[in-house]
């Protein structure tokens, strides 16, 4: 069949369904629980967490229906019997308690076995709230939480325990830092009411689609109803009705969006629900925009291969890159939508990553830098981070733009051998896509997904009429962490060619001349700091720099990676035409190359290439759920004193390896490796991207490269005399050395990083 070509943001929901905005016939009781609120600065120190037993990750066996007595009531919760250890007392929707928001947690208590327990929140008796669970614990949802610091206190049996919360609003922040302004409302594409800025929160509504016969998603005004089409699901075995219950609220500022099961009653955090197998998939879209919106889009909740399995489904606005490209910021959202999640369903037994292109960096980058909200992620169409991404693009504007001069210069196999990729129409598609992310406004209301024209056009930067408007670079999201250059407004550059040798491989490979070599690099230029081409070449602020490392904002692949179940799923895209195929085979590789610099092994990392087909990636996605699901089951029920990352290589299910499917129905397992070899290779080639070409490893981890001198003896040609003074005039600092470490390369700080004060 033929095969039409998508968007990006279309290929970044390839693994799951397109987001829809819910048809919403029927209200819930849920209402917008946004407090009016300053956000709260303190912090606890790193100590606190120490003192804190985190339970996150066991699924709760069968409870007993929950009280609906108020609290103050001074009545005790039981006890089970049968226990002998000390009384300890956690947060389980969020595992760290000091970054608990929207005025609720969801709390555990293991008890001793003698005497009953008494639980207070600042000082009011809630044990009422808890109730025991099948192991024995208790599990209790304390809500009304004031703004800032909680105490909850635990007594039984002459012990005592307590456990500090720090809550924060709703809408955030809550560690992202401090919130762009203006931020446009799009509460209105999901069928929720208008909202207003900043904080564009709108009231939480609840609606139901069933699964029809045909398999499409049909709405349900009445949950109740067994349509005479309604399809059925099948959850641990029990075949149930295949009616799905789609949450749409906001939180961080987003609109979120979760989907589940339902099975006929409201869903409690206290009680199993009888439509859900105690996992969550959270889904991640792609591209890669300046924000300043709400956006129209999420990663897509109503999906099938989850659905049908009872997963449940989440996502929101801010986990799609095109509409926000902070990884940080990113991060936030889906640490305080998972939390919300918990505390209306209950605990989770995992939660795995999903989504493509934009949407896969944001699954390695949130798992690098803020290990514990995905526990397993599965990227597709991948690529590292943004800015090594946006370093591919701006490379591919500037040699569209000089290939533009010398068509009859450079032969199409001269141009290809220059970007390295298996067609130079990656490169085109790369500078018509994304290239403009770079610059101040160029890619304002550039959406791709639909038409976006959420940021009204007047107040658009304009550097002579409006220099005080929205700027929409990419970076843009990211001045909470590099800071702003006073002399132009934006946001300090990360942005780098100084020394890189454009053509160095093929020039080596004698596929260019040395004359082309000269010519290409003397007149490659660079971007001024509005993202503009000039003659010269682009030099990175050193404050950017130091922290784009610092910060793990170019995953370094050696924090909570280290220890992460990865299922790389590479769709083949290298050749399939204009926009498609600046996802090209390569990012997989530059991505395992890290993890191999930093943690000496990428053991942890599976990839598995597949065909750009409906059943191709249908077999693979089905393969890849089910594959990520056992290995995480597998880790948890290991209670062996490896350490965490023995266990997620032992643990990895043994017909889970590298491989390809060579047909929808035929998957081999073989190395992948890079440059392509074994039975993969002549399906799956691997190409390479101008970086590469200029000399860089795969890991493609320097932003700034260190310089030393030229050197004519380096190159397997004989410049001229005019060749020489021609190189020394481009190259007057010298060329790239990668033998060294960047310039401002630093090891990262740590993990789960906190701006709510900025730099």
């Amino acid at each position: 069949m033929a095969i039409r070509s998508a968007t990006p943001a279309e290929i970044s929901r390839c693994a799951s369904s397109g987001p829809r905005a819910p048809r919403c016939r029927h209200l819930d009781h849920h209402a917008s629980q946004e407090p009016s609120v300053t956000p709260f600065r303190n912090r606890l120190t790193t100590a606190l967490a120490a003192v804190v037993c985190v339970l996150l990750g066991a699924a709760t066996p069968p409870a007993s229906a929950a009280s609906n007595s108020p609290s103050g009531t001074g009545r005790t919760a039981p006890v089970p019997s049968g226990r002998s250890h000390h009384l300890a007392i956690s947060s389980v929707s969020n595992p760290r308690p000091q970054f608990v928001s929207g005025g609720e947690v969801l709390v555990r208590i293991d008890p001793p076995n003698h005497g009953a327990v008494r639980v207070t929140a600042d000082g009011h008796i809630v044990s009422d709230r808890f109730t025991r669970q099948g192991d024995g614990s208790l599990l209790g949802l304390v809500t009304g939480l004031r703004p800032g610091e909680n105490l909850i206190s635990a007594t039984a049996g002459g012990q005592a325990a307590t456990l500090t919360v720090i809550d924060h609003p709703r809408s955030g922040p809550v560690f992202a830092g401090p919130q762009q302004h203006p931020f446009y409302c799009e509460t209105t594409a999901f069928g929720l009411s208008p909202s207003t800025q900043p904080l564009c929160s709108a009231p939480t509504v609840v609606s139901y689609e069933y699964r029809t016969t045909g398999g499409a998603y049909a709405p349900l005004a009445d949950p109740g109803t067994r349509p005479k089409d309604l399809a059925t699901a099948t959850v641990d075995g029990r075949t149930v009705p295949y009616v799905v219950r789609v949450e749409t609220g906001t939180i961080d500022r987003a609109v979120y969006q979760i989907a589940a099961l339902y099975d006929g009653s409201a869903p409690s955090p206290l009680r199993p629900d009888h439509g859900w197998n105690q996992r969550l998939v959270y889904t991640f879209g792609g591209g890669c925009n300046g924000g300043y919106h709400q956006g129209n889009t999420t990663g897509g909740v109503l999906n099938d291969l989850f659905l049908s399995q009872g997963y449940a489904v989440a996502s929101s606005s801010l986990n799609v890159l095109e509409n926000n490209c902070s990884t940080i910021l990113s991060a936030e959202a889906a640490m305080m939508v998972k939390e919300h999640f918990i505390n209306t369903y209950g605990p989770v037994a995992h939660t795995i990553g999903w989504g493509g292109s934009g949407g896969s960096i944001q699954q390695y980058d949130i798992a690098d830098a803020y290990p514990g909200i995905l526990d397993g992620i599965v990227p597709g169409f991948s690529f590292p981070d943004p800015f090594t991404v946006l370093n591919a693009a701006d490379d591919c504007r500037l040699l569209v733009n000089f290939f533009k001069g010398t068509e009859t210069d450079f032969t199409a196999a001269q141009r290809q051998a220059v970007a390295g990729f298996p067609s130079y129409g990656s490169c085109t598609s790369w500078d018509s896509s994304y290239a403009n992310r770079n610059t101040a406004s160029d890619s304002c209301n550039k959406e791709i997904a639909a038409d976006d024209s959420a940021i009204p056009p007047a107040a658009i930067w304009n550097r002579t009429s409006n220099p005080t408007g929205v700027k929409c670079a990419a970076a843009e999201q990211y001045a909470n962490q590099l800071g702003r250059d006073p002399r132009t407004g934006m946001v300090r550059s990360q942005l780098d060619n100084e020394g890189v040798q454009y053509g160095l491989a093929a020039l080596r490979h004698r596929q260019i001349t040395a004359a082309q070599f000269v010519a290409l690099n003397t007149a490659i230029g660079g971007f001024d700091a509005y993202g503009a081409p000039v003659p010269q070449r682009s030099k990175a602020h050193p404050k950017a720099l130091k922290a784009v490392y610092r910060d793990d904002i170019l995953v370094n692949g050696g924090l909570g990676l280290a220890t992460t179940p990865i299922i790389d799923q590479r769709v083949d895209l290298d050749l399939e035409g204009p926009l498609l195929d600046i996802h090209t085979t390569q990012w997989s590789s530059v991505m395992r190359a890290r993890l191999r610099q930093a943690n000496g092994t990428s053991a942890n990392q599976v990839i598995i290439d597949s065909q750009y087909t409906p059943e191709g990636m249908a077999a693979a996605n089905s393969f890849e759920l089910a594959a990520m699901d056992e290995w995480l089951t597998r880790i948890a029920a290991d209670h062996s004193t490896r350490s965490r990352q023995a266990k997620v290589t032992a643990d990895k299910p043994r017909d889970l390896g590298d491989g390809c499917y060579l047909s929808p129905t035929h998957r081999v397992q073989a190395p992948i490796t890079d440059p392509a070899t074994g039975p993969c290779a002549a399906q799956y080639p691997v190409g390479a991207d101008p970086r590469q070409q200029a000399g860089e490893p795969l890991a493609e981890n320097t932003l700034k490269c260190a310089l030393r001198p030229l050197d004519f003896a380096d190159y397997p040609v004989r410049f001229t005399r005019a060749q020489r003074a021609q190189l020394r005039r481009a190259f007057p600092t010298g060329v790239c050395d990668y033998g060294r470490p960047g310039v401002g390369q630093v090891r990262p700080a740590g993990t789960w990083l906190d701006y709510s004060q900025t730099r």
